[in-house]
């Protein structure tokens, strides 16, 4: 007999004590059956009341929003933006909650990763427990840093631009992103009408004037005249088979990073934080201390960032080996790396390629893997290669901390673990470890 479908809990709402926050933006608490909820747009110590939004009966947890306070936090602020809160847009995490909060957060979520997933303590991963914030990004409660070089806005269906609410198709229109970077508030896209438009990427590089929108249309539907408040180049995404096309302007911007000029073809990969790039660089390299004559691979490496800062500092007797998947990246990091013979770019999949290349030993290993991380078998063949030391950039910590177990198993250990608020008001971090040969920590 085929079982009866279970009843949904949806709407139905629970006075609930929050406890810790957890990885994802929200806070665990637990209904009085026991039953797990874990709740958005509330603070750990709340007592708030909690409104479910996905889940039924029998789930092993339930997914809610805090809709109404009874007991707030001290860290709770109303939330500066107009557009934030239960049912709204999905965009930031934790607009409630002071800036100090969120990174105070952000390190206990980091910590609870390591521990469960590797076995680490912060001390043991060489890390303070600081989250810090990027230069310019500490500002007083209420306010909030405009940091976001590149918004994917939504359209509704008549045409007005938005943000995507949480888990949900479902467009939420805007009139201004607090989060968005001066460069990208300055075009005007929500002043705009989007008709037939799917998405409008806004894209505001850093380090020149380059500013640019991807379009997505709607299938069957003609791109409208781009006429924005400051000059653009326009791509337009093929329906069919989801490549890009120049419409109008360069097909690339201009990034600058690491005292070097990166192209980046249109909608490619670039850290969206202006000040990111050289915040990651200047990490990674402060744990390799490159040495000339060094051979030092780049995996994952996109348009070429940490391969041009190893190249520059490995010297002409060294040798850089970058890896990446993407045929544009690939393409921009050749031409962005020209003027270093000594680096080369190989096209595909980690996995595949780096067991192909016949390396069997380096001194240096950068990798700056996709959200859900390197894997066992990358790790297992890294870990035996012998660097000296191993820089791994992380944009997940559940990820990173998966990782960090499979290189102790090949013979690594943490030298020293960064964490940085390159994503405020939202749940993301950036992570930099540092990895040597457990031998040398004996």
């Amino acid at each position: 007999m085929q079982a009866e479908p279970r009843k949904s809990l949806v709407g139905e709402e629970y006075e609930v004590e929050i406890g810790p926050v957890a990885h994802g933006g929200h806070c665990i608490a637990r209904t009085s059956e026991g039953q797990v909820l874990f709740v958005r747009h509330a603070l750990p110590g709340e007592r708030v009341v909690a409104q479910v939004t996905e889940g039924e009966e029998g789930a092993r947890f339930l997914r809610a929003d805090a809709v109404r306070v009874l007991d707030a936090s001290k860290d709770r602020i109303d939330a500066p933006c107009p557009f934030a809160g239960p049912g709204r847009c999905g965009g930031c995490d934790w607009q409630h909650a002071k800036p100090g909060a969120q990174r105070r957060m952000k390190g206990e979520v980091v910590a609870e990763q390591l521990q469960r997933l590797a076995g680490l303590t912060p001390e043991e991963a060489g890390w303070d427990g600081t989250v810090m914030p990027a230069e310019g990004d500490k500002v007083p409660a209420g306010q909030v840093p405009a940091w976001r070089t590149r918004v994917q806005y939504a359209v509704t269906a008549d045409g007005r631009a938005g943000l995507r609410r949480h888990r949900s198709h479902e467009v939420e229109p805007i009139d201004h992103c607090m989060i968005a970077a001066e460069g990208v508030s300055e075009l005007g896209i929500e002043k705009r009408d989007w008709t037939g438009m799917d998405s409008v990427e806004a894209i505001a590089a850093t380090g020149s004037q380059d500013r640019q929108v991807v379009l997505t249309p709607k299938p069957g539907a003609r791109l409208p005249l781009v006429e924005l408040d400051r000059p653009v180049s326009v791509m337009r995404v093929d329906e069919r088979s989801g490549q890009l096309h120049r419409v109008h302007g360069r097909p690339f911007v201009r990034e600058r990073a690491d005292g070097r000029t990166h192209r980046v073809a249109g909608g490619g990969f670039w850290q969206v934080h202006p000040k990111a790039a050289d915040t990651l660089v200047t990490a990674v390299m402060q744990g390799l201390l490159p040495r000339k004559g060094e051979m030092a691979l780049d995996l994952y490496c996109g348009v070429g960032l940490f391969a041009g800062a190893l190249a520059d500092r490995v010297g002409e007797t060294g040798a850089v080996l970058g890896i990446e998947s993407g045929k544009r990246a690939v393409e921009d990091a050749r031409h962005n790396l020209a003027d270093f013979p000594r680096v080369r770019i190989e096209q595909g999949k980690v996995d595949s390629v780096l067991p192909r290349t016949g390396i069997t030993d380096v001194d240096l290993v950068v990798l700056d893997p996709p959200r859900a991380g390197a894997g066992r078998k990358t790790v297992e063949h890294l870990s035996s290669l012998g660097a000296r030391r191993i820089a791994y950039v992380a944009c997940d910590p559940a990820a990173l901390a998966r990782d960090l177990a499979y290189f102790r198993d090949g013979g690594y250990r943490v030298r020293t673990l960064r964490v940085f608020d390159l994503f405020p008001m939202t749940a993301h971090v950036e992570c930099v470890a540092i990895l040597e040969p457990a031998a040398k920590g004996l």
